[in-house]
């Protein structure tokens, strides 16, 4: 009986998948455009050949990347900031692959805390280590909130337009990640956030590459250990 629930569940994430590629791959043809509104459930279940589960799984996750806003009673729209933000579609083709996903985000942040070295402020030092604080106070809590905004401020710090937009698919990333962690060690997060926060605080890039690339291989050990196979 759960073999043929773990079959089913993959085949609804595979066929979800599916969908959300083809809605992404409309935005990227232009035949969706920001501010477009999808068609009635029904309708695009029929178009899609799929269920009511499938569509709303695809949904969903268009809907954490930012990509769709869906109103109660205004229907299902395209986010004006699709447009200007080709790296969140890129990212939706591949949000369920977990391996890649963390990648993402270790390749994003591995680079912005190298510039923060060199262009962080003493006020944004400051506010990294209240969110240590904030976390070590927090400990026997779910302290995701503090844990987004620790990476947030870092990639904030790096202040270069060119980047900013990496930057709401980055925190897209640290949600899917954070999400899967069901057990937190707030010891190690306090340690290797303050290890990476001296760091900073030296102005030393090579250092900070290498405390980040720590607690990034932790993260990512740490996730994909308790993941079953079908998620690969």
């Amino acid at each position: 009986m759960m073999d043929g629930y773990i079959v089913d569940t993959v085949r609804r994430s595979t066929l979800s998948q599916q969908v959300l590629e083809k809605i992404v791959f409309l935005l990227v043809d232009g035949q969706l455009k920001p501010g477009d509104k999808l068609p009635p459930e029904m309708k695009l279940m029929e178009q899609l050949g799929v269920s009511r589960p499938v569509l709303r799984e695809a949904l969903s996750s268009l809907e954490t990347l930012e990509i769709i806003t869906r109103k109660p009673r205004g229907g299902t729209i395209v986010n004006d900031k699709v447009g200007s933000d080709p790296f969140t579609a890129m990212l939706a083709l591949s949000i369920n692959n977990l391996p890649a996903v963390i990648e993402a985000r270790m390749a994003l942040e591995l680079g912005l805390v190298t510039i923060a070295a060199e262009k962080i402020s003493d006020e944004q030092l400051d506010q990294l280590l209240q969110t240590i604080k904030s976390i070590e106070d927090n400990a026997h809590t779910n302290y995701g909130a503090l844990d987004k905004e620790f990476h947030r401020i870092i990639a904030l710090s790096a202040n270069n337009p060119v980047v900013e937009g990496m930057i709401t698919s980055l925190l897209i990333t640290h949600e899917k990640t954070d999400s899967l962690i069901k057990h937190r060690d707030p010891d190690i997060t306090v340690e290797h956030h303050r290890a990476i926060y001296e760091a900073l605080k030296k102005r030393d890039p090579h250092e900070a590459f290498t405390q980040m690339y720590r607690h990034l291989s932790f993260v990512r050990k740490k996730i994909l250990d308790n993941m079953p196979e079908e998620t690969d």
